[in-house]
């Protein structure tokens, strides 16, 4: 029997499953390898803004098979909204069994007070000015699958991984400066609003770190992504780490390729019930 680390809180966000740059048979490996209490989606989980029926994989499908096998073995999913999967901010405030969907969520931890959020709101070019950047987005999935090509040629090199997309952020000084702003701003709201801990996604940029200003400081928390940096967030014994799936993952836990009986169906089914629920709440207000 293989033994599964238990932890109190588990975070995830930026999967982007439905699109070339999504790896989801790292994320399956990383959920086949805890067991948490808590495990809070925080947005960006399936892109609907490139959703494609042409391209859904099966290692994609298993991932909201397991997301549910999970719930349905009694964690609480909290599922908070993004961009990409802002569809589903019609239906926030929904719960079902022991998925809830929300736009964000406060959690009390051992006395301290963590803001949950997915991080969109503060992001200029998707509230301004989306079609641009739903254009980044197809970019960026295109860079990251040219990126998959490069890094196959390296791995049969013996050669280190190289990534595309990383590059160019930390090349170009508007995208550093736009990273370092928004992790200010959350963090002086943070503080402001009196939370302890202010963990978000959006940007890719796994982070923690603390912030301080004259009215007091808070710990910003950031949980990457699973296209490029592999990354969750990890609460366990009164504290945050950051687990690198490159650095800290366990050989045991292997995702094997077996045929699988979840649909795409099966996904448009989970989709139609969660916009039943919905219509039924409305109808008794």
């Amino acid at each position: 029997m293989k033994i599964k680390r238990k932890v109190e809180i588990a975070v995830i966000s930026d999967v982007h499953l439905g699109t070339y740059g999504c790896h989801a048979k790292h994320l399956l490996t990383y959920l086949n390898s805890i067991e948490p209490k808590k495990l809070v989606l925080n947005g960006d989980i399936i892109d609907i803004w490139q959703f494609s029926k042409r391209y859904f994989p099966k290692s994609h499908m298993k991932v909201i098979k397991k997301l549910m096998s999970m719930a349905s073995n009694g964690v609480e999913v909290i599922y908070i909204t993004g961009n990409h999967d802002e569809m589903l901010r019609k239906f926030s405030g929904t719960t079902i069994g022991n998925i809830s969907i929300v736009d964000k969520v406060v959690l009390e931890l051992d006395g301290q007070k963590a803001w949950f959020f997915h991080g969109d709101v503060f992001d200029i070019s998707v509230q301004n000015a989306k079609w641009l950047a739903k254009l980044g987005g197809y970019g960026y999935d295109l860079l990251t699958l040219l990126n998959r090509g490069v890094n196959w040629y390296l791995d049969k090199r013996g050669k280190e991984r190289y990534s595309l997309s990383k590059r160019v952020k930390n090349g170009v000084k508007g995208a550093v400066k736009y990273i370092n702003d928004y992790e200010k701003v959350i963090s002086e709201l943070a503080i402001e609003n009196e939370y302890d801990y202010v963990i978000c996604g959006h940007i890719h940029q796994p982070k923690m770190q603390y912030f301080e200003n004259k009215h007091g400081k808070t710990m910003y928390l950031n949980s990457g992504d699973w296209v490029e940096n592999f990354t969750a967030l990890e609460y366990q014994f009164k504290r945050w780490k950051i687990y690198n799936f490159n650095k800290d993952k366990l050989a045991p836990f292997v995702v094997l390729d077996e045929d699988d009986d979840l649909q795409m169906k099966d996904l448009i089914a989970a989709i139609t019930i969660v916009d039943q629920a919905e219509k039924k709440k409305k109808i008794k207000k």
